[in-house]
């Protein structure tokens, strides 16, 4: 059997949230594959092999929603009414209330609406609509449809509008790769105690933020991979962050325990090229963290941290399980959750999975910590995270929660002209109708961890809470994958209830390929877009004048995936580049284009005031005019980059590699080579001298704004 009916698997398709065609980079139109859309469905649950296969699945569909009395989840903006579909065995009566989240019930009103009843296995099936009001609250709230069989309930979640907007009409603050930044009393890896150096010493300067890297759980076990884009659990931190030496209990430990921690720490090492060793200072803390999980606890400690598990519940000690039972077996070699298998293990491994409770307590602990100390140094929002796309395929997420994620799937991107076969990042997707019938929990719980942990959450890829590119694990190349799409009203809405329950401003990664009107929906939504200064220029190549700018922005000069400054116009991105042979194009053509773009920049700044023509030979002030000019723009938020103010030339992240470059695991230094440590950045002259010439843009800025 075969499937010749082409117009109907695109229709199913559809019906599904599967683009069947699109246009890429080139302008050109681009049919889907047959395989692609079959595979895409086979991960929805929708397997089709033949004609017959593909009426049966449509079928189904169409006949899903009558199947329940109440939708799945019903998300809605506050102040904007609608009707709400209940399905019933028709002449049935019925009549719908709301439980809200805080106490109290609404009735709904029955509407004078006539819709056809539909035979549905054999049952005629009708459709009463109820209005819901206006003026529900904020909050996540219950459905209740009573009919003579019993009651019926569904979530029901009223979401905000839009975020409030920040209260400083501009803001700038630092923005680094903590893990990078490591300080004199660190393991070889940047923790939360270097993470309240830098909001203090940021604050002290002016900045009102500080956007880091994301610190999702990594492996417990050796290797642990490098990349923070690729954690084993997005709702869950490394505890490869914590400061062990800070810990309550640590003050508690006799002679012995203490050196023995000591002996611990010298083995907590940079590797032989001086790179970042995740491994060694995991090695070394966690037998350190250990010695300290053991001390006895105060009573209001031990009282914390009973509270922290019964807040984060059975995810919590999923979570710790998996870790156990990872450093038991390795990561990809643990069977699936509640096997015979794994449940003896875990009965041997009750004290370790305690332990991996403890340090999720620990390292929330001390990451809440900073996010006060950097508000009482004076920052207004804080510490700003940073969200991952999504997890490793093997990761505790997938392992503790497997439904939720689609089989055979990875998320990737098209082919663009960076990279003309498409990338793919080796990370399940989120089915969305799965999520839906969970009532978004799974993003609902990770946005409100995030959110918990700082003044303000970076969503990278946000593009994601709309569509997604997925790619059949079978698929040749990630150029043969195809959009999922989300329901993003609910998705978007998720997020803005859970950042305006705790305060946090959003800003959405939405660089790369984007529908013309997602930035403008999102913008609404009070949730702001990203601007990098090298990317922002017109169909000619040249700069876009600030005036013309955005201000509903987080702006910067570069990103992570870039050259710091120093680097980039010292064409050390085109030497790594042409070594590692990634280039597309000869290495003098890249090294003209990258020339003709550099000039064009340069000669902007001049242009508007902020270079002279002899600052062009002088790198900091080249540097610090960039970012001036970055300034000048009506961004709302502004980013200068630690990397930038002490001169780093090296890049932090080559894409396009794996091992050819050491990614994410270069520690921060200055020109020279030379290490930077947290402590010295306050008497850093390059720093000093940018965050004071910044600080004094955006004041202007703010005051000609006001």
């Amino acid at each position: 059997m075969s499937i010749t009916d082409i117009d109907s698997l695109c229709s199913l398709a559809q019906k599904c949230g599967i683009a069947t065609e699109y246009w890429d980079y080139s302008g050109s139109h681009v049919q889907v594959s047959v395989d692609t859309l079959t595979a895409v469905l086979a991960s929805l649950g929708h397997r089709v092999e033949s004609d017959e296969d593909l009426y049966r699945e449509h079928l189904c569909v169409d006949e899903a929603p009558w199947k329940d009395v109440l939708p799945k989840c019903r998300v809605q903006k506050a102040g904007v009414g609608g009707f709400l579909p209940v399905h019933v065995p028709h002449g049935s009566k019925v009549w719908v209330e709301v439980y809200l989240e805080g106490g109290g019930t609404r009735q709904l009103a029955q509407l004078d609406r006539y819709v056809p009843p539909r035979e549905v296995e054999g049952n005629l099936i009708g459709e009463a609509s109820f209005l819901v009001p206006e003026d529900l609250p904020l909050g996540w709230h219950t459905l209740v449809a009573h009919l003579e069989d019993g009651d019926h309930e569904a979530p029901l979640a009223i979401t905000p509008r839009s975020l409030p907007r920040f209260a400083k009409a501009k803001a700038w603050g630092l923005t680094g790769q903590l893990y990078s930044i490591v300080g004199k009393r660190s393991w070889a890896f940047g923790d939360s105690n270097d993470l309240s150096n830098l909001g203090a010493i940021g604050a002290e300067r002016g900045a009102d933020f500080l956007l880091i890297n994301p610190v999702h759980a990594a492996s417990p076990a050796s290797p642990i991979a490098p990349s923070p884009y690729l954690p084993v659990s997005r709702r869950f931190v490394s505890p490869l962050y914590i400061n062990v030496e800070t810990i309550p209990e640590y003050a508690w430990l006799g002679e012995q325990d203490r050196e023995q921690i000591t002996k611990l720490k010298r083995q907590a090492t940079f590797d032989a090229q001086g790179l970042i060793d995740r491994d060694s200072s995991w090695g070394a803390k966690s037998k350190a963290l250990q010695v300290v999980y053991r001390a006895p606890r105060e009573p209001y400690r031990q009282a914390a941290f009973e509270r922290f598990c019964r807040v984060n519940g059975k995810a919590l000690r999923a979570f710790a399980e998996w870790s156990a039972l990872v450093e038991e077996f390795g990561i990809e070699g643990i069977d699936p959750k509640g096997s015979s298998r794994m449940s003896r293990a875990l009965e041997r491994l009750g004290e370790r999975v305690d332990f991996h409770m403890w340090a999720q307590w620990i390292v929330f602990d001390q990451l809440n910590a900073a996010q006060r100390r950097a508000k009482e140094a004076g920052m207004e929002i804080g510490i700003m995270h940073d969200l991952a796309v999504g997890v490793h395929p093997c990761a505790a997420d997938r392992w503790f929660d497997p439904e939720v994620f689609a089989e055979h799937m990875y998320v990737g991107a098209p082919a663009d002209m960076y990279n003309q076969l498409g990338q793919n990042w080796s990370q399940p997707p989120w089915r969305p109708d799965k999520l839906e019938e969970r009532a978004y929990e799974p993003l609902r719980e990770m946005i409100s961890n995030v959110c918990s942990l700082g003044g303000a959450v970076r969503i990278d890829h946000i593009m994601g809470l709309f569509r997604l590119w997925w790619i059949p694990d079978t698929a040749a190349s990630p150029a043969q994958g195809t959009y999922v799409r989300y329901n993003h009203e609910a998705m978007v809405g998720v997020v803005l209830l859970e950042a305006y329950r705790a305060g946090a401003v959003i800003v959405g990664e939405d660089l790369g390929t984007v529908e013309p009107w997602v930035r403008e929906y999102l913008s609404e939504c009070g949730i702001l877009g990203t601007s990098v200064l090298w990317f922002d220029v017109d169909a000619e190549g040249k700069p876009i004048p600030a005036a013309q700018r955005k201000a509903n922005q987080l702006a910067s000069v570069h990103t992570h995936d870039m050259a710091p400054t120093a680097g980039y116009l010292n064409e050390v991105h085109l030497d790594l580049a042409e070594a590692l042979h990634l280039l597309e194009i000869s290495p003098e053509q890249a090294r003209c284009d990258a020339r003709k773009k550099r000039e064009a920049m340069l000669a902007a700044l001049e242009q508007e005031g902020f270079l002279s023509a002899s600052g062009r030979e002088d790198e900091q002030e080249v540097v610090e005019a960039l970012n001036r000019y970055a300034c000048s723009g009506p961004a709302q938020l502004v980013c200068v980059s630690i990397a930038d103010a002490v001169g780093e030339r090296r890049l932090q992240n080559q894409p396009g590699t794996d091992q050819e470059y050491p990614n994410w695991r270069v520690p921060l230094a200055d020109g020279t080579g030379a290490p930077v440590r947290v402590e010295e950045l306050a008497n850093n002259k390059r720093f000093l001298s940018l965050t004071k010439i910044v600080e004094k843009s955006v004041a202007q800025d703010s005051e000609s704004l006001a």
